[in-house]
């Protein structure tokens, strides 16, 4: 696209949004940077840009005169699709990107993406350091890492870009084609932006969109969504099980990750070797080598990078061991099905930190997969009388309440006996009490260090 003069509007003013307004201005466009948040200071949003920005800044309405005078809005992923002015945008013609999509036609090389309820965070950092031992080229972006917007424009044909994407990305592509993509599993999530579970199933399946005969999308078999999904694919299906052999796969045998191609089977290492907790890693593992594998990858470069990879930080991360009890910093469980396999992890007495910001989430199998592993379950947040609700329900009653984290952290040190764990897995999103999971991680870590 040529880029000069056009006026793009770019909606939101967070991180995504200034590096989407960066790349615009780089590129020759006209970017108009909108907030709907009147609270929001013009000048704060200034001092984030570049210092010789020439940017416009509407902060409040949006008026009729402005959309008419748009080539194309671009929406942070925060913003949902179907707001009114949103809504509005749309009705008066205009194109409708999300920052994905912007990066994308502005970037160079070739994209490996990853999107699915859980896993993604672990596995784009395990393929990016797969790629980054095999290649020199590699960029790690999208929800982790580099924004992609701030990586495109450095990119040559070369380029490797490992990009960990969102439902709320995949909203608004068009063109975006990864030559290999993964879903790692479809589970309930984000059901208050998507209303339904049919729709986040059909914006995540959206990854493979583009995709044609000569690409390769790696899907979990045992997620009976993507299994059928696999069927009616126009590209190349690899799938992944940590239950059943697959004729054609990756999958876990006797306490191995083994690759067949349909005629021969490779061993790729034995899960003891790996630095990942965890059969939810496993199946991490199983995707990244995948993706790694339909690239070209040589084998004995992955197996060198997975036998030496480090849990990702936030992600049932060690934190430290005090008066015998071992605390685990699981911040990156948003969501139940992410927080289950956090316990799932755990191999001792677990007092759990859980409770945050409502997505509309269902927590009964969160409380039945406790598995009688969990001592007390203590809450924070808008959450809290929802989960405990369920959890009595569920028969479980061991819960206390806490006001904060820090006194979340200092129940359960009182409570912990040598030998058991202290695990934050909230199950919640962490707004309303932090701006991110990162730093509802790292304040717990602060915390458990200060004991």
């Amino acid at each position: 696209m040529d880029w000069k003069q056009k006026k793009v509007l770019v909606f939101g003013t967070g991180i995504s949004g200034i590096g989407s307004a960066d790349l615009l201005e780089k590129v020759g466009a006209l970017p108009i940077l909108y907030d709907g948040n009147e609270n929001i200071k013009e000048e704060e949003v200034r001092g984030r840009l570049a210092p010789n920005s020439n940017a416009q800044i509407i902060i409040g309405e949006l008026n009729d005169e402005v959309i008419d005078t748009l080539d194309l809005a671009v929406l942070s992923p925060g913003v949902p699709t179907d707001l009114p002015v949103v809504n509005r945008i749309r009705e008066h013609g205009v194109k409708i990107w999300g920052e994905v999509e912007l990066a994308y036609e502005n970037g160079k090389g070739d994209v490996l993406a990853i999107t699915g309820t859980n896993g993604k965070t672990t596995t784009t950092s395990l393929l990016g350091a797969i790629m980054k031992y095999h290649q020199d080229e590699v960029y790690i972006v999208g929800n982790i890492g580099t924004p992609y917007t701030e990586a495109s424009l450095k990119m040559t044909p070369k380029a490797v870009s490992v990009a960990e994407i969102s439902s709320f990305q995949l909203e608004t592509i068009e063109k975006f084609h990864p030559c290999i993509s993964a879903i790692l599993n479809i589970t309930p999530d984000h059901l208050n932006r998507h209303h339904t579970m049919e729709e986040y199933i059909r914006v995540k399946e959206r990854i493979t969109e583009n995709q044609g005969p000569d690409d390769t999308c790696v899907l979990n078999y045992e997620d009976e969504v993507l299994r059928e999904f696999g069927k009616n694919l126009s590209c190349k299906v690899l799938f992944f099980s940590s239950v059943r052999t697959l004729e054609r796969g990756i999958y876990l045998r006797d306490g191995k990750i083994v690759y067949s191609d349909g005629a021969d089977s490779t061993e790729i290492c034995a899960v003891k070797e790996l630095k990942l907790p965890g059969r939810h890693n496993h199946e991490n593992v199983m995707a990244a080598v995948g993706m790694a594998l339909s690239y070209g990858v040589p084998l004995s470069e992955i197996q060198h990078v997975i036998r030496n990879f480090q849990a990702v930080e936030h992600r049932i991360e060690y934190v430290i061991e005090k008066n015998g009890v071992v605390y685990y910093n699981d911040s990156k469980g948003t969501n139940p099905d992410a927080a289950i396999k956090g316990i799932q992890a755990m191999d001792r007495p677990t007092l759990l930190i859980g409770g945050g910001y409502d997505k509309d989430s269902s927590y009964e199998e969160w409380i039945v997969a406790f598995d009688g592993k969990v001592r007390y379950l203590v809450l924070i947040g808008q959450t809290r009388e929802k989960i405990a609700e369920t959890a009595r329900k569920c028969g479980f009653s061991d819960i206390i309440f806490a006001e904060t984290l820090e006194e979340a952290v200092h129940i359960c040190a009182e409570k912990a006996n040598p030998g058991d764990a202290v695990l934050l897995s909230p199950a919640c999103a962490s707004w309303g009490m932090f701006p991110n999971y990162e730093v509802r991680g790292k304040m717990f870590k602060e915390i458990v260090n200060k004991l």
